[in-house]
């Protein structure tokens, strides 16, 4: 059985869309799996074409984003019109046009993505891979470096590992065979101390002072544990809450709320038997703005202006209460 896919056609391709006399930009929506997946396409242009660089679109706060960057040298700079104009193509990986605002507003030679494809969405490039059975953009990439005879080097191999796992959940979501021949094989390549450095960036330090108010702010509901912040200046604080508070012994889900920019945000995080996340936020918000996702994970926004002059956290708990038969318990200090 071979390891990875045959790619002779797609190379062949690329051979003849790479030329030394252009400049190219990858464009990503940073997460681990972009930046990987855009640093091994920077490798294999290298020396392809006469420069290339990468550039994201979002803001990059999270902190183990920070540190991959920081530890792995990853050379990715904000996307701006002055930076877009001095480069001939762009290519993408990670991530379609729609994904986001600024996405859509460049033509691509060259797009490669595992997210599901959407019909009335269709994704335009010269060369275009997407393989929405993949767990991990990363994996795809990794086929190329294979299938070109490149050897990563230690900083891409932990990049892409990283990659691999963080997009994967640990292999707790869908995932494909060759995500795990992909990581077996980089993994003997990689640095599992920078590895771990980036794994254990979980927090900012001006963060911690979030934690001590939601640990006053704790209710329970039977398996369940639910926190409303009130105003935030950053809603990835909720996401970091919902996974820390899942780690809590007998806590099977968790929801936890703020209000950013005049948005309630909740964040869901389940243990992926007990209930489906993706469903509940459908089902208990779906009508007040969007809401779905997994059925381990899920997120709604709510517009303030939706819910006609109600109290947010009255609202989002009272909600919770509706949908099964509760008693308000907090947890005592």
């Amino acid at each position: 059985m071979a390891l990875f896919r045959k790619l002779e056609t797609q190379l062949a391709f690329l051979q003849e869309l790479f030329s030394r006399d252009e400049q190219w930009l990858i464009l990503i929506n940073a997460d681990p799996d972009a930046l990987a997946s855009a640093m091994a396409l920077k490798r294999i242009m290298s020396h392809r074409v006469k420069d290339v660089a990468i550039s994201h679109v979002n803001v990059i706060s999270r902190p183990d984003n920070l540190a991959m960057i920081h530890y792995l040298r990853i050379p990715t700079k904000k996307l701006t019109p002055n930076l877009a104009a001095q480069y001939d193509r762009f290519a993408l990986v990670d991530s379609q046009p729609h994904h986001h605002p600024s996405l859509r507003e460049f033509s691509y030679s060259l797009v490669m993505d595992h997210h599901p494809l959407v019909e009335d969405e269709p994704v335009l490039a010269d060369f275009k891979d997407i393989q929405p059975d993949y767990g991990s953009n990363c994996t795809m990439l990794m086929e190329y470096l294979y299938a070109l005879n490149i050897r990563p080097g230690k900083l891409l191999a932990t990049a892409l590992v990283y990659g691999i796992k963080s997009d994967t959940q640990n292999f707790e979501r869908n995932f494909h065979d060759r995500d795990i021949r992909a990581f077996r094989y980089l993994s003997k390549r990689s640095n599992p101390l920078l590895l771990r450095k980036i794994m254990r960036s979980e927090y900012h330090l001006d963060w911690l002072s979030h934690f001590a108010r939601a640990f006053c702010k704790i209710r329970l509901r039977g398996n369940s544990l639910f926190v409303f912040m009130g105003e935030i200046e950053n809603p990835d604080i909720l996401v970091v809450l919902a996974d820390f508070f899942l780690r809590v012994h007998d806590v099977t889900w968790t929801v936890i709320g703020g209000i950013y920019d005049g948005v309630i945000v909740i964040i869901f995080r389940g243990d992926g038997v007990t209930r489906d996340m993706g469903k509940l936020a459908a089902t208990l918000y779906g009508e007040y703005g969007s809401a779905g996702g997994h059925k381990g994970m899920a997120r709604a926004e709510l517009p303030l202006e939706n819910l006609q002059g109600k109290d947010p956290e009255d609202f989002v708990w009272s909600s919770l209460c509706r949908n099964k038969k509760c008693r308000d318990s907090k947890v005592k200090k």
